[in-house]
């Protein structure tokens, strides 16, 4: 029997208090970062897949697995399939009356998830940001809910390698708005819309009903980059992993990872 996994902690957590809205988005939220193994009718050719469709409780579902082994398990015998992350998975049955098979009969998060959810959840994730031009005249410390604070670790241990890390402060505007800010320091040249992103879908899945933070991008060396490190909370973005040399191994021949079916 293979471990838990996030989607399964995710899920249990849900299933724990369905009236639990957080709970529920966090299991969304969790479902669309992550990597699924899509099963397919036939073998993908190029970048042109087919998913197998089943037919359950008079709707249409295509299944995922968020291990290979839980497919193989599920098949029984060798198939096709595509990785991908759910976010587009999502986005590729929205509009088209199909709904998600989670995991189904192979694991603690084995669920059935109707068509009008998963386009809700590619509408959701569809939804970026706004730009706006502002001066910021304070800065406090900051004062979010713990949720918020939570989904940012979460989402921004994601972006690894887009910035050296972030801020988060209070701030007051020239005008007088107050709100808080995410200042990213140093981020790399392009990444400015994936950072902004992941910090608006970590603001959206953390449950906070009218919540409003702002996201802003600064040089180490600017006086504003100082404040934040000196009044903010930081969160630090990883590194990007290394790749690794590997020695080509057989298949079959690792007694600790065998075979799976594809």
């Amino acid at each position: 029997m293979t471990e838990t996994t996030k989607l399964d902690d995710a899920h249990a957590l849900m299933q724990a208090n369905l009236e639990d809205d957080a709970a529920r988005l966090r299991f969304y939220e969790r479902l669309a970062d992550g990597e699924l193994f899509l099963l397919l009718a036939k073998e993908a050719e190029g970048d042109d897949i087919e998913p197998e469709i089943f037919e359950l409780d008079d709707a249409s579902y295509v299944l995922v697995f968020d291990r290979e082994e839980r497919l193989a398990e599920f098949v029984g015998k060798p198939a096709p399939y595509a990785a991908l992350p759910g976010r587009v998975i999502a986005a590729t049955l929205a509009g088209e009356d199909i709904g998600l098979g989670v995991n189904l009969g192979v694991a603690p998060s084995s669920i059935l998830i109707p068509a009008e959810a998963m386009e809700w959840l590619s509408d959701t994730l569809k939804s970026g940001p706004q730009e706006v031009e502002a001066r910021v005249a304070e800065i406090h410390p900051p004062a979010v809910p713990e949720a918020l604070l939570a989904a940012l670790d979460a989402k921004l241990a994601s972006a690894g390698g887009l910035a050296t890390h972030a801020c988060l402060a209070a701030v007051t505007y020239a005008d007088g708005r107050k709100g808080h800010l995410l200042g990213f320091i140093d981020p790399v040249q392009g990444a400015e819309p994936a950072l902004a992103g992941a910090a608006n879908e970590a603001l959206t899945f953390s449950g906070l009903d009218a919540g409003e933070m702002d996201v802003g991008f600064f040089a180490s060396g600017d006086q504003i980059a100082g404040k934040l490190a000196a009044l903010g909370l930081r969160f630090d973005l990883p590194a990007p992993a290394t790749p690794e040399r590997l020695a080509p191994v057989t298949p079959g021949t690792d007694p600790e990872k065998p075979p799976i079916l594809k």
